[in-house]
């Protein structure tokens, strides 16, 4: 089919395919390119209109990230968002960008001067989401300020006679409440884009790319019975078949009755071949006495490596191993163009520098939700499709501090009420994760009439459409009692439950 494109220039913000995944979601066709693109590129793309992503760089700053200025001469409408907003005035005949006297960061009430094209028919007055240090002190010739926080006075501007526009707020994040109508507004009042792109083009697409990287080799799939891993070997099962052996490793890090679970999911309802492997002693002994996060999450990656590369062996003659990596954990551990590192994935920034095997990720850029679209419409069953995530390194990284057998014992029973109750509760669509996690400290309680010193369980549950931002779940009263009154009754070494209220950002999901 024939698509009209908007080119997402990305300027290594955390959320540049965010922007992507939010125009895809009005069905209009969406592809991510490095700022430094040619301007030879750009129209060989043949953009309806380009958006300039956000990004941590100051545009004052020797050898901040530019663009090729022959994109404002391209005639098409172009939307900066944070970063981008302030390039577009930094480059522009009569802008001028300074440092803030004061940033700002979080939620913000904007205030619209004009409900012209990007702003029609919103509210005067609304929340968004700010994320800056420096501002735009003046807008370029032929711009007006058409927004304004009350610490921001230019939060938006527009050029209406060259279709230019400029905000300094993130209308790609679900905190911008009017976010999704502004980006809608930029689509199909300015644009008038078609909106003819789904899920199962994507598919296609996928499995096309996945056949010509392939051709006849052998691949194996890391299944770790998550959603995102069952989704890639889905389509990559689609793509080539019998060529595809999935490869399910258990490490000792998983939650209570998973392994027995993706057993029989799939070695019995799944007509892919399954290797299952017993790592759990070599995974433990690499990570006895591990304190540090990354390095825990980096040798949980090394050591997946090397059971892939064993396992090839025996199959004879494998080249490719699949991965469920997706959007959000690409970011996070740094792996686009200027992102800055969060924390590494065991499937990212925890992979070694060499590797025998090539990597197949249909995944790499899209989000959770995307995928489980994706899931849907492969037909794969609703238990495997809103599964709650759970990160590669397994539990390794909600245990703060080194892991043990008798810690991950503990944190598995108390993690199995968390997810009973939920379930019980009726919340597991409601709420993105909910989890236990065992911090390295113990406190005094009393239990019986006597002193006990045991572990704290700390409690998270967050709601998020993405994982790039997510809110603490404000879950019933009743539900958190009946939590911490079965954990502290039921898992001896614990004697008391804390609820994690923290959003992201500032904190991160996990703890580690």
């Amino acid at each position: 089919m024939d698509y009209d494109k908007i080119l997402i220039l990305d300027f290594g913000g955390q959320y540049s395919q965010l922007i992507a995944r939010r125009v895809r979601e009005f069905n209009v066709y969406s592809l991510i390119k490095g700022h430094d693109i040619s301007l030879a590129e750009i129209k060989a793309i043949d953009p309806v209109a380009i958006i300039f992503s956000g990004g941590p760089d100051s545009v004052t700053a020797v050898g901040a990230p530019g663009v090729d200025q022959g994109v404002f001469e391209l005639g098409i409408p172009i939307l900066g968002i944070c970063y981008g907003m302030q390039l577009m005035a930094q480059l522009l005949e009569g802008g001028k960008v300074e440092k803030a006297e004061q940033g700002e960061y979080g939620k913000a009430d904007l205030e619209i001067f004009s409900q012209q094209n990007l702003f029609k028919d919103l509210e005067n007055y609304s929340q968004v989401w700010m994320s800056h240090g420096d501002h735009v002190k003046e807008v370029p010739t032929g711009f007006k300020v058409v927004a304004q926080t009350e610490t921001t006075t230019v939060a938006a501007m527009a050029d209406f006679e060259r279709n230019l526009y400029g905000v300094q707020f993130h209308p790609e994040v679900n905190h911008t409440v009017q976010g999704k109508k502004i980006l809608h507004n930029f689509l199909f009042r300015i644009i008038n884009a078609r909106a003819n792109w789904n899920m199962a083009d994507y598919i296609n697409e996928e499995v096309s790319r996945i056949r010509k990287q392939v051709g006849q080799g052998k691949v194996i799939c890391g299944l770790s019975g998550g959603v995102d891993s069952a989704v890639a070997s889905a389509i990559v099962h689609k793509a080539i078949g019998d060529q595809l052996t999935c490869i399910f490793v258990d490490h000792g890090l998983l939650r209570k009755g998973e392994a027995e679970q993706v057993k029989r999911t799939f070695g019995e309802e799944f007509n892919i071949p399954l290797v299952y492997v017993d790592a759990k002693a070599r995974f433990l002994a690499r990570l006895a006495g591990v304190q540090d996060p990354e390095t825990k999450r980096k040798i949980i990656g090394d050591e997946f490596i090397n059971v892939f590369d064993e396992e090839a062996e025996k199959i004879k003659d494998v080249r490719y191993l699949v991965q469920g990596t997706i959007y959000s954990d690409v970011i996070e551990s740094g792996g686009t163009d200027k992102a800055a590192t969060i924390k590494s994935h065991h499937n990212v920034g925890g992979l070694p520098e060499e590797m025998n095997l090539e990597l197949v990720e249909p995944l790499h850029f899209l989000f959770k939700d995307e995928v489980r679209k994706i899931g849907e419409v492969l037909g794969l069953p609703s238990e495997i499709v809103w599964r709650q995530p759970f990160p590669g390194p397994g539990l390794a990284i909600r245990i703060i501090g080194p892991v043990d057998w008798d810690k991950l014992e503990i944190l598995r029973e108390a993690d199995a009420i968390v997810q009973e109750e939920i379930r019980t509760a009726g919340l597991t669509r409601e709420i993105w994760q909910s989890f236990a996690v065992l911090p390295d400290l113990r406190s005094v309680g009393v239990m019986g009439d006597e002193r006990t010193y045991g572990y704290p369980i700390i409690l998270r549950a967050v709601t998020s459409d993405d994982a790039m931002t997510a809110d603490w779940a404000r879950l019933p009263y009743e539900v958190m009692q009946s939590i911490s009154t079965r954990i502290v009754n039921q898992v001896s070494e614990v004697n008391r439950v804390v609820y994690d209220i923290t959003s992201k950002p500032p904190g991160t999901i996990e703890w580690e």
